[in-house]
């Protein structure tokens, strides 16, 4: 374990055990950031597999937070991605055992555990040694009110998991036929379709029975955290905080917006060399002209498509910085000399910078809230998961983007489509646009007072704090 010089006794211990993927990681680490910044009396241990330990461990954190590590559950996260639901059933089954042991030895014993809603067996480990379990949810409260509502109507009715699809038509046929009483679920803030694709086509329905198996453990905890915006999705907060025994806490962006001045925070030379060189690029464009292109860290799109997207976007004659991970040679050619294609960059840092002006995105939930924080339209292109939820949000509630294709289309958009749509995406002189972008900047406002002293979020944290330190 990695102490980091923390004090041992007198202090608020947070046990933060993120589930092994980055779309989760890096949420957790944020607010643990908030929740360590906020007082001395507060030490955190930060649960990570030894292979996330590699890649995280070096990353500049306050004194009062620590490492700890566990074995991997696989042995790499190419092998996580290559068959989800073998790593699924290895996170179900392999991680406990090894955090009890390290739980067992902890110095000082842990006042809370703050651990992923989808590890579950962390909500045993806490019952059984009467220690405070905060739950974290690093979806949307509103994608997480249609996963609930599926779960209550599926217990209810005693639906098999493998019968997902007769569950679904079920739910559909109850709400055009009747209106839920006192004792039925809450309706969920978006419709069925929004429920990830990904959970039917699992012939084994383990993403489904993982999903559902957390969820059902969320009536053992003490309290639930959203990384949200209280304001931005306030009718499924109340419907969740009326269903709720325990209390909900939005705790706003959790993103690094407080390292936006560091210039330390890259994690390696090679980074550093990287961020100067498309820092560098992005200073001499024209302000609001450059599109940034990411499609997440983890699933993955076609070959074809990629092509497609490479050569459209060459058509456009759009400025461009394009995120495309192992991919970043060969597109680099394709795309001809609009733009800058790299395997990594701070997005966060890059989305907040004055040349760029729209954000293509996958919408995973992660790059939602950097892409509202930096006050930037989307145009939604999602992959799968929660994703087309968030689209969703995007487009039709928020108003703040454009779809690239339809939810339910599988076919590819083809580079004219491509070059078509991000050319309008991108006049800066359109009333669309500019209705857009307005709309963009609101929300922005709407987030950074959120974060702010004194905002929601800023008070959900200290009433959070407020609430495990009184336990301590």
């Amino acid at each position: 374990m990695d102490s980091n010089g923390a004090k041992s006794t007198g202090v608020c211990h947070i046990l933060a055990v993120p589930y092994p993927g980055r779309g989760h990681i890096n949420p957790v680490m944020n607010l643990c950031n908030l929740l360590a910044s906020k007082s001395e009396g507060i030490l955190v241990t930060f649960v990570v597999t030894e292979e996330w330990l590699g890649l995280i461990g070096s990353q500049v954190k306050p004194d009062n937070i620590r490492f700890a590590s566990i074995p991997n559950v696989v042995p790499s996260e190419k092998e996580r991605a290559a068959d989800m639901p073998a790593f699924l059933r290895a996170v179900r089954t392999q991680m406990e055992a090894p955090f009890e042991r390290l739980l067992d030895e902890l110095e000082p014993s842990p006042s809370v555990i703050l651990a992923d809603y989808l590890l579950a067996w962390a909500v045993g480990a806490a019952n059984r040694r009467n220690i405070k379990m905060a739950s974290f949810l690093p979806i949307s409260a509103s994608m997480f009110s249609v996963l609930q509502q599926l779960y209550l109507y599926m217990e209810k009715s005693q639906v098999p998991v493998h019968m997902l699809g007769m569950a679904i038509k079920g739910m559909e046929r109850l709400q055009v036929e009747s209106t839920p009483g006192a004792d039925e679920p809450p309706p969920a803030e978006g419709g069925l379709s929004d429920l990830p694709s990904d959970l039917a086509k699992q012939k084994d329905a383990v993403i489904l029975q993982h999903i559902l198996e957390a969820i059902s453990c969320l009536q053992k905890v003490d309290c639930v955290l959203f990384p949200t915006i209280y304001e931005l999705e306030s009718d499924a907060i109340d419907a969740l905080r009326a269903g709720f025994k325990v209390p909900v806490y939005t705790i706003g962006p959790a993103i690094p917006y407080s390292q936006l001045g560091d210039s330390q925070s890259p994690t390696s030379t090679t980074q550093k060399a990287q961020l100067h060189d498309y820092f560098e690029w992005l200073d001499c464009q024209p302000r609001s002209s450059v599109l940034y292109v990411s499609f997440g860290s983890f699933l993955e799109v076609s070959g074809a498509q990629m092509e497609e997207i490479a050569a459209g976007l060459k058509k456009s004659g759009v400025r461009f910085l394009w995120v495309a991970r192992g991919e970043t040679d060969r597109l680099r050619e394709e795309c001809g000399e609009n733009g800058l294609v790299v395997p990594w960059c701070d997005q966060l840092r890059v989305l907040c910078h004055p040349c760029v002006g729209g954000f293509w995105s996958h919408c995973g939930w992660n790059s939602i809230r950097e892409g509202i924080y930096a006050g930037v339209p989307f145009l939604c292109f999602p992959i799968g998961m929660d994703q087309n939820h968030n689209a969703k949000l995007v487009v039709e509630d928020w108003k703040v983007g454009w779809r690239v294709r339809n939810t339910d289309s599988v076919d590819l958009v083809n580079r004219e489509e491509i070059a078509g749509l991000v050319q309008r995406f991108m006049d800066l002189e359109s009333e669309q646009g500019k209705e857009m972008r307005k709309r963009a900047t609101q929300l922005q406002q709407i987030t950074h007072r959120s974060a702010a002293e004194g905002g929601s979020s800023d008070a959900n944290i200290n009433a959070f704090l407020r609430d495990i330190s009184h336990s301590h």
